[in-house]
Parts: structure tokens; sequence; C-alpha cells
């Protein structure tokens, strides 16, 4: 019986500890968001052929995303600018055809294509697209591999921490500002492949070098000083 008291202890705050340490793990949107992957209308849109095999630049369809803080959906009308008859070969236009015929319906109706957001940012936050792609923020950064994706699926966890790594650092994730939406520049020329599976780690400062620049003098070119404090995100 003397022995209970000191079990108890170790019991109880054994289990604690568990609880805290399952909560600190699991309850995080690194744990819960990254990977999320809506079904969106028909097949979706397939950026591993629009943006990968076509290699479509993404301004093409988002249009606005270095003028304003949201990073717009395409209209209809954008989609139907390649998909209308005789803009595309005969070849790939019959491969295809089934799976845009949802476009050319919602096209004849005026009805818009209720796409749904991948990537959802807390109403209590705010993030600019226009601030980061004009200072240099690739793409690629938030969005991961794009061009290989079939289907998009939310690469980072958009957390505050996550958030923050980045404008404590920013260096790995600033590239040459007229290469922000060239995703396989970015992927091939500022990050090396790693271990078996292939990821992909920021080169060192030093290798990078762009349009005659040093990588000294490119880095200080596109470095600003970005808000740490919480104003920059709440307001």
């Amino acid at each position: 019986m003397n022995a209970l008291p000191t079990l108890a202890f170790f019991v109880v705050h054994g289990f604690v500890i568990l609880v805290i340490a399952g909560v600190w793990y699991y309850a995080t949107p690194k744990f819960w968001e990254v990977g999320y992957m809506p079904e969106q209308p028909s097949t979706g849109f397939n950026h591993q052929i629009h943006a990968g095999k076509l290699g479509l630049d993404c301004r093409y369809c988002h249009t606005h995303v270095e003028e304003s803080w949201h990073a717009n959906v395409p209209a209809v009308s954008t989609c139907m600018g390649c998909h209308a008859e005789n803009k595309l070969n005969v070849e790939l236009a019959s491969a295809t055809d089934e799976k845009v015929q949802f476009i050319r319906d919602a096209y004849a109706t005026d009805t818009p294509i209720e796409w749904r957001n991948v990537h959802v940012v807390p109403d209590y936050a705010n993030f600019p697209h226009n601030a980061h792609v004009n200072a240099g923020v690739s793409c690629f950064s938030c969005h991961g591999q794009i061009q290989a994706m079939p289907v998009v699926v939310q690469e980072e966890s958009l957390s505050m921490g996550w958030c923050l790594d980045c404008h404590r650092n920013p260096e790995d994730n600033l590239v040459p500002k007229d290469k922000v939406t060239d995703l396989f520049w970015v992927q091939n020329e500022w990050f090396n492949k790693v271990g078996d599976n292939g990821a992909l780690e920021p080169r060192p400062t030093a290798d990078r070098v762009h349009e005659g620049q040093t990588p000294q003098e490119l880095t200080a070119t596109l470095k600003r000083n970005p808000p740490q404090h919480c104003a920059a995100c709440h307001f």
C-alpha cells in the first residue's frame, strides 16, 4: 500500500505527458491540413497537363496575383480560350473531349464552375499574394511542385509558425522576380534533389547566380525586411 501513491504519481503524470505530446503533434495544421485534396467538379483541373506538359504560366489563369491580395480563380471564358472548337489539335481535342465537356456546358449556360478552394487562410489572418509575388516569393515555395500534380494537394501547413520561419529567413524562398511563376526554373535552379525519394532542399545561397549577378548581389537585391510583428498578418 505504501507504494501506491508513488505508482499513482507516475501513472497520472505519465498520462498527462502523453496527452500533451499527442495534442502537440496531432492538433496542428501540419498534421491535419498537409495533404488536403478536396474533390473538384468533374475531373477537376489537371495542373500536371496544363502547368507541366503544356507549360502554361500560372498567370494565364490566375491573372491578378501580381496586383491583388487574392489569387483569383479563372472564369469559364478563360478556360474556353483554349478549349473552344478548333483551338486544340484534333488528336488532343478528341482525347480530352469528355473530360472538358463540363467546361463547355458551364459556358453555354453562363454558369460559374464551383471550384473548391485548397489553400484556405483563416479569416483572422491576411495573406496578400501581390506583396509576396512582387517581393520574389515563388509559387513553388508555398504550393510545391504544382506542375506535377494531377489534382492540387496542400503542400504546406500554412500555419503561423511556417509563415514566421519564412519571414525570419526569407532567402531560401526568394527567387529573381522574373522567375516567380517559372516553376521548372525554380525547381531546377534553386533546389537540389536529396535522398532516395528525390526530396528538394534549397541550394546554398552562395551557389545562386542570375543574369550576371553574384550570389551576394542577388540576395541583397531580393531580400527585404519581412515584418515579424503581429500586425503584419493580423489587422
